[in-house]
């Protein structure tokens, strides 16, 4: 299979899985990856963001293959429109 077959082939939740098993080196059930499948799965993880990433985050590959940094001011102020966002609708709420 190709690289382009093998990203076609991944679901969102496929990726989830993956993305989880990378963090964590367990898969969800809890069983542990190898190294050379946490290897494996950090290649496909970044390769799918490559493709799919269209809103990265503090450190992530965004679509189209750049690596993408985040300050921390800039994670601050991306933080703080989201608190704005939950506390107005938990006002609209009530």
């Amino acid at each position: 299979m190709d690289i382009e077959q093998l990203l076609f082939s991944i679901t969102p939740e496929a990726y989830d899985r993956l993305s989880f098993a990378v963090e964590t080196g367990k898969w969800p059930e809890g069983t542990p990856l190898s190294q050379e499948q946490r290897d494996h799965a950090m290649q496909v993880v970044m390769l799918y963001q490559s493709r799919h990433n269209t809103e990265p985050q503090h450190m992530t590959v965004a679509a189209g293959g750049d690596i993408t940094l985040k300050s921390k001011s800039a994670l601050q102020r991306e933080f703080a429109k989201n608190q704005e966002t939950i506390i107005q609708k938990n006002v609209n709420d009530e």
